[in-house]
């Protein structure tokens, strides 16, 4: 299922946040939107979650307008793994089960049991199944995060800087788990990153945020030095290491 949207502005108090921004992401792709703080890329995640409500413009997935979907049919179609995962007492296992609820019926206890199990076991995570949220370090709370939004089984999946309170093992393997499960489930998954290597290294499309407007949107033609300078008001160059394009100030 892709997701387009339209002529998409968003204005908070007298303050334009996004205007008249439009793109079309297409599924079994890895979309990584890159900007400054400030630049509305948080803004845009909640809007295409359904978390905010545009001024003006339209937000489709596939051929459906997003604001005329119930919230059981959004929560078939997008899962959303905000910034800050919310930390409880509830232990693993049964956090993980909440990702069923869109689907669950009595019948279906035991299959959403075994969907969780499987999760666990395909993550490596199955050691932590007992284990209470607040006992978790950060890199285990974004990885159960990422599995609970891979059980609920979207057909869109938003992330907001996944990566931004890991150290550099949990950002790559938190990164891989992304990429591999987007290319797997034909997910169109749209993450908001800071680390422009890290989106070079696993992403596909970029769509780069500045004064309130999409700069550029594109593969990796777009990533350019001028392009990514202009983005980040800083000199930057690009080359390649090992076959991989990397950025670093000039």
């Amino acid at each position: 299922m892709g997701v387009e949207f339209k002529q998409l502005s968003f204005t908070y108090g007298k303050q334009q946040i996004l205007d008249e921004i439009s793109c079309n992401l297409r599924p079994g792709c890895l979309h990584a939107v890159l900007g400054v703080n400030g630049a509305g890329k948080s803004t845009l995640i909640k809007l295409l979650a359904g978390l905010l409500y545009p001024t003006s413009g339209a937000i489709l997935l596939g051929e459906e307008h997003l604001e005329k979907l119930s919230l059981n049919q959004r929560a078939h179609r997008i899962a959303y793994v905000p910034q800050q995962q919310h930390v409880s007492d509830l232990i693993v296992f049964d956090y993980l089960l909440l990702g069923r609820k869109p689907h669950r019926c009595w019948r279906s206890v035991h299959e959403d049991d075994t969907r969780v199990f499987a999760m666990l076991k395909k993550l490596d995570l199955s050691h932590l199944s007992q284990r209470p949220l607040h006992q978790l370090s950060g890199g285990e709370l974004q990885k159960i995060a990422l599995a609970r939004a891979f059980i609920q089984e979207p057909k869109v999946l938003l992330l907001d800087e996944p990566t931004s309170s890991l150290d550099l093992k949990n950002q790559l393997e938190v990164m891989e788990i992304i990429a591999e499960e987007t290319s797997a489930r034909n997910l169109t998954t749209i993450i908001t990153v800071h680390d422009v290597n890290l989106a070079l290294r696993f992403a596909e499309h970029f769509i780069l945020m500045k004064d309130r407007n999409i700069l550029v949107a594109g593969g990796l033609e777009v990533m350019t030095a001028p392009h990514l300078s202009q983005l980040y008001k800083l000199p930057l160059q690009l080359y390649f290491h090992e076959g991989r394009l990397q950025v670093t100030p000039s």
